[in-house]
């Protein structure tokens, strides 16, 4: 309203600039008329000659005079007949009406009048497209939908640029639109407003990952790094550090995320054959053999005897220099001597794989609750710290308890 206001105004405004000096008129001419002109010479005169004549200088002045009257007489103007009229008003109007004529039709070529409209009508749908996108099981934007709520969300920006759901959710309408440089502009702002925040550093992270900049990328994988060394549960940054170490061809820790999403994912999960399939990919792509470590356990006489009717097998490989696990593995407690393998599957973390040790050293616990920390009297047994190549078989003997 506002707007069209302040339209109306310069239109006034002009108008009057045309209407005004056309309308006014003076009944009194403000220039000098010739007939003035021809008094003020003659008084101007008649004072010059009287000077001359106190001078001495003019011996005949009334003859002077008489002439100079004479020329006053024949130079005085006719009185003319005719004077002029004044405008018409009525005749303005047209000249007004063209003025607001052209206005209009160039605002309406140029002014981008549609673009505001279109604009007024995505302010007033931005509470329903709010809702439906909170909403879970409302109907799902279309892609019109989400362009007019990246536009409103721009807009609500302009008037707050420190709310950070909007930013979000701003990047999210630009990787839904495959905008890359909207979606990577708003997750930025985002995460400079709140870099702690988990749900800000995912997603920066997974824009970053689908970028085609190599520099994107490696910024992708530092967060990644970051986020799972924090918690090395979490779903979602395994899965986008597989994905950006896959598309950067680095497979192996591709390999070693999905394994370890593997270990985490409920049984029956539907999510695991998709899993599955990304890793024999990864493995094809690497074109590498799978890395094996063979462990052969048996019992000591004395572990023989004092062996719980339940328990699990608890392996733990270490690297011989941090007491944190490389690979871990739980088996049901069953007959001795007893042999299996692990191998990148059973990496704790995705940046810390078995096949990327050189020497390991492999213990194994009979736990009786299957719990992974050790109580006292839990039989188990170490090896040597052996350097490994991947093909390598070690023995274990179970011989010792936990004080």
């Amino acid at each position: 309203m506002a707007f069209w206001l302040i339209i109306i105004v310069l239109l006034v405004g002009a108008a009057a600039l045309l209407v005004v000096p056309a309308m006014r008129h003076s009944g009194k001419s403000t220039a000098a008329s010739r007939d003035t002109l021809n008094k003020a010479f003659y008084q101007d005169r008649l004072h010059e000659l009287e000077q001359d004549e106190q001078q001495g200088v003019v011996a005949e002045r009334p003859e002077l005079v008489k002439e100079l009257q004479q020329n006053l007489l024949n130079d005085i103007p006719g009185q003319q007949d005719t004077q002029e009229k004044p405008i018409n008003r009525w005749a303005l109007v047209p000249g007004v009406a063209l003025l607001v004529v052209v206005t209009l039709g160039f605002y309406l070529k140029t002014g981008g009048l549609a673009q505001v409209l279109d604009w007024q009508q995505v302010e007033a749908q931005m509470p329903d497209l709010r809702a439906r996108v909170a909403n879970e099981r409302a109907q799902p934007l279309s892609m019109e939908e989400i362009a007019r709520l990246g536009l409103g969300l721009r807009t609500a920006l302009q008037q707050d640029d420190r709310n950070i759901n909007d930013w979000m959710m701003l990047g999210r309408v630009g990787m839904a639109l495959n905008n890359a440089t909207t979606a990577t502009q708003a997750f930025a702002h985002a995460y400079q407003l709140d870099p702690n925040s988990l749900e800000v550093r995912l997603g920066y992270a997974e824009v970053l990952t689908r970028s085609n900049d190599p520099e994107d990328n490696k910024q992708a994988t530092q967060m990644l790094r970051k986020m799972i060394a924090e918690d090395h549960t979490n779903m979602r940054v395994l899965s986008l550090l597989a994905f950006n170490a896959f598309e950067q061809g680095d497979f192996k820790q591709a390999i070693g995320a999905w394994q370890v999403m593997l270990k985490l994912l409920p049984a029956n999960d539907q999510r695991a054959e998709v899993i599955k399939r990304s890793i024999e990919q990864a493995k094809t792509q690497a074109g590498e053999e799978t890395v094996k470590l063979g462990i052969n356990v048996t019992l000591s006489p004395q572990a023989t005897n004092a062996l719980p009717q339940q328990g699990t097998l608890v392996i733990s490989v270490t690297d011989g220099t941090n007491p944190v696990p490389v690979a871990v593995k739980q088996l049901p407690l069953s007959r001795f001597p007893l042999s299996f393998s692990l191998d990148d599957s059973n990496a704790m973390m995705p940046e810390r794989l078995l096949s990327a040790q050189h020497q390991v050293k492999v213990r194994v616990r009979i736990s009786q609750d299957g719990l992974a920390t050790p109580h006292a009297g839990d039989w188990f047994g170490e090896s040597a710290l052996q350097n490994f190549s991947g093909k390598e078989q070690i023995d274990v003997q179970i011989n010792k308890q936990v004080p």
